[in-house]
């Protein structure tokens, strides 16, 4: 199974700042289990959306470095807090902020908020793995795009 936990990014400024957006819906999978009845957002699925944005955000900096082949992988989280808790029909607002970013990896504050209220927060550190396969260079290029635009064709 795959989980794409990020709708939309509303800025990127690499290496400083990226904003987006997760809308929760009750057809999301993850509320199959958790919990039947009371469907709240895991943890770990509110992370993994700061992460996807902050890897968005680590990897954007390398490519002003003129490196477009390098994928962010989520190595370390640290002083991770949850507030409040995540309810399908929430929007969530994320937020990363670059801490550091070089040739091995980078390092992101992501916070998550609800209706203005932090929700969550953590360091997340990545380390880069290079990416030599074109088709899935183009793939990554095609997410990115939507997630930016809302739409799939190149702009």
């Amino acid at each position: 199974m795959r989980y794409i936990l990020l709708d939309k990014i509303t800025q990127l400024a690499p290496p400083e700042l990226a904003a987006g957006v997760k809308c929760v819906s009750l057809s999301d999978d993850i509320f199959a289990d958790h919990f039947p009845g009371h469907p709240i957002m895991p943890g770990a699925m509110i992370i993994e959306s700061m992460a996807q944005l902050g890897g968005v955000l680590v990897e954007a900096s390398m490519r002003e470095r003129g490196r477009h082949d390098l994928h962010a992988l989520l190595v370390t989280v640290d002083r991770a807090k949850f507030r409040h808790q995540v309810r399908a029909g929430d929007k969530m607002d994320l937020e990363c902020h670059g801490i550091v970013v070089h040739e091995d990896g980078g390092q992101v504050r992501g916070m998550a908020r609800v209706d203005g209220k932090l929700v969550a927060e953590a360091e997340l550190s990545f380390a880069f793995a290079q990416v030599t396969n074109s088709k899935l260079l183009a793939r990554r290029r095609e997410v990115l795009n939507v997630w930016l635009t809302g739409s799939a064709e190149e702009t």
